[in-house]
């Protein structure tokens, strides 16, 4: 393929140049670990002493770019967006009228989750009704009772009449015979960081952002996407504060637990939807992912976790904070979940430049290039329980699913790390408008870190991006239809300390290990998709119950069609080539019980 050809399939595609670099692994992270009440003061000390923040910026490595010699010529590339042009003028096919046209991967009655096509099923007899379901829910998801259930954590505060209303306006559509689609009456919930109107959005604060208008809020696209198929949104979910790291501690609105191991943590900062959906809630909740926040809380609890495309997914009325490296993705309990979602929440915004350029999501025809590279270097930096989960996986997908493993090779890898999160971290404190003391002590200390990037450093990471995403654009035509494969997340989950709970924790060190893949695909703008691939116990000293362990697969811009495929195929390793299949946690919860 010449570069005229690839130009003439996407706009805005990297000049693909291949640049070698020997792997180098990072030097061991030195960040403190600070927490409870050494916490509170230092975050205030942080916030407040002039220097001090700069001290700890420049200990974090940021200032390291500057003796990059591999950045000298090269231009900063600000926006990863990359938009592959449609062949057909056609509009994708809706959902299928017929809920039976949905693919389903086998699973045993005790490992299923319900899926679209349970709660489709269940509507379309007679035995339950969308307000039979909300009615089953709202006791286990609302804070304003007496006795809160488990579940209430992962759910914020909400206006019950709108859910209510919603259901009993599905209940009348399917008694009349008269569905909006297959989607009507299914429940979901999105993460709180996204608008919804009629609710109040805290990002994970104690600061409403609607500033008591919620009323007057304009409904996020993709929210409102699913909201015109009859989906019944019940509710909005709890989040890490600002999205600022991967555990969703919350010290504010509680830390939501994690179905499969109540000992550790959700993942975040989507940690709120991953929880919901593993506890079998709602089949499939809507994140935002800046630096994994869909992936490693999919992961952490077992699930099927989407990154799109940067801008693939309208971000109207953009609600956070990480322009450049934040999207909107699904999170589900099954693959079935996951790619019906993600087809209704990536409609092309026409008000939105540039999610209205993208095509409509279509479901991937033809034949399929099932080309899987690995850079050995940078994969076996995981542990070894991950490693040989991951690897045992990928060996059913070559023998039995006919994917070809190769070797590939990725620049600068430990200086991308730290650009994405130089960036991420200067475009959340440029966003950040409320007062730095209404934070927790992590947040103050972290925020307050944040604004110390001088716009050259800035600069300099932005000209890492650019030489990592014209490698990839190098790779993506050499090996068309290739999937780069990682662990999810190095490390089997993450234990919580019961001591963390209450102040939170600035753990900096952890934090980058569980970034250490997930950030690739946030920084260019890459898809990436997350599945689960195998479950470990436990810490012994943790009480009972499995760790989930997931594998990712990122693959060209625009190519999240081809990413379900391998999703898919993905769940079948897990249904039929993993002994003991998929795990359903002790924790979840029948929603469509007839008791």
């Amino acid at each position: 393929m010449s570069n005229n050809d690839t130009a003439a399939r996407f706009l805005n595609y990297p000049t693909p140049i291949a640049r070698e670099a020997p792997y180098t692994a990072p030097p061991p992270a030195k960040n403190p670990v600070i927490k409870g009440a050494p916490l509170n003061y230092l975050g205030s000390l942080v916030a407040a002493v002039p220097g001090l923040p700069y001290l700890l910026w420049s200990n974090a490595g940021f200032s390291s770019l500057r003796n990059l010699k591999e950045l000298d010529g090269i231009d900063p590339r600000y926006d990863p967006t990359v938009i592959p042009v449609s062949e057909s003028t056609d509009n994708a096919p809706g959902l299928p009228e017929n809920v039976n046209e949905l693919r389903t991967t086998s699973a045993g009655a005790q490992e299923r989750f319900y899926t679209v096509v349970d709660f489709h099923n269940a509507y379309k007899s007679g035995t339950h009704t969308p307000t039979d379901v909300v009615e089953a829910l709202l006791p286990l998801i609302r804070r304003d009772v007496a006795q809160r259930s488990r579940h209430s954590t992962s759910f914020m505060p909400g206006p019950i009449e709108l859910v209510k209303q919603a259901a009993e306006e599905s209940t009348r559509r399917w008694k009349a015979g008269k569905p909006l689609s297959i989607l009507d009456g299914v429940p979901f919930a999105v993460k709180d960081d996204l608008e919804v109107k009629g609710y109040k959005r805290y990002i994970g604060t104690s600061h409403d952002y609607t500033n008591g208008r919620e009323h007057e809020a304009e409904t996020s696209w993709c929210v409102k996407k699913v909201e015109e198929q009859g989906a019944v949104l019940v509710g909005k979910l709890n989040m890490h504060e600002l999205g600022m790291d991967t555990t969703n501690n919350n010290p504010i609105w509680g830390t939501p637990l994690n179905p499969y191991h109540q000992q550790y943590y959700t993942g975040g900062s989507s940690g709120g939807a991953a929880s919901a959906v593993a506890a079998g809630l709602v089949p499939f909740a809507i994140g935002s992912d800046g630096g994994g926040s869909v992936r490693i809380p999919s992961n952490y609890c077992g699930l099927y976790g989407l990154k799109t495309s940067h801008n693939r997914v309208s971000t109207a009325p953009m609600a956070n904070a990480g322009k450049s490296v934040t999207v909107r993705g699904p999170l589900a309990s099954s693959m079935t979940d996951l790619e019906v979602s993600y087809r209704v929440l990536a409609q092309p915004d026409p008000s939105n430049y540039p999610s209205a350029v993208f095509s409509p999501p279509r479901a991937f025809t033809g034949p399929r290039n099932k080309v899987l590279g690995i850079y050995k270097p940078w994969f076996d930096r995981a542990d070894p329980p991950v490693q040989e989960a991951c690897h045992s996986a990928l060996q059913y997908l070559q023998s039995e699913l006919g994917y070809q493993v190769i070797n590939i090779t990725i620049p600068l890898l430990h200086q991308g790390q730290l650009s994405h999160a130089m960036t991420i971290l200067a475009e959340g404190a440029a966003g950040h408008k409320t007062s730095i003391y209404e934070l927790t002590p992590a947040n103050r200390i972290l925020m307050s870190v944040a604004r110390q990037t001088p716009a050259t450093d800035f600069l300099l990471a932005q000209r890492v991006r650019n030489i990592i995403m014209e490698h990839l654009a190098y790779l993506f035509k050499k090996h068309p239809g290739l999937i780069i494969v990682t662990p999810t997340t190095p490390n089997a989950g993450w234990p919580i300390e019961e001591a963390d709970l209450a102040h939170g924790m600035s753990n900096a060190n952890m934090q980058l290990k569980n970034m250490e893949y997930v950030w690739l695909a946030n920084f260019t703008g890459i898809p990436c998709i997350q599945f689960p691939v195998g479950y470990v116990d436990g810490e012994k000293n943790k009480g009972k119950g499995k760790v989930p362990i997931g594998l990712s697969g990122q693959g060209e811009w625009g190519s999240e069609d081809a990413l379900i495929e391998f999703g898919f195929d993905g769940e079948k390793w897990l249904h039929e080539g993993y002994a003991g299949g998929k795990l359903r946690p002790a924790e979840w919860v029948d929603v469509l019980s007839k008791e």
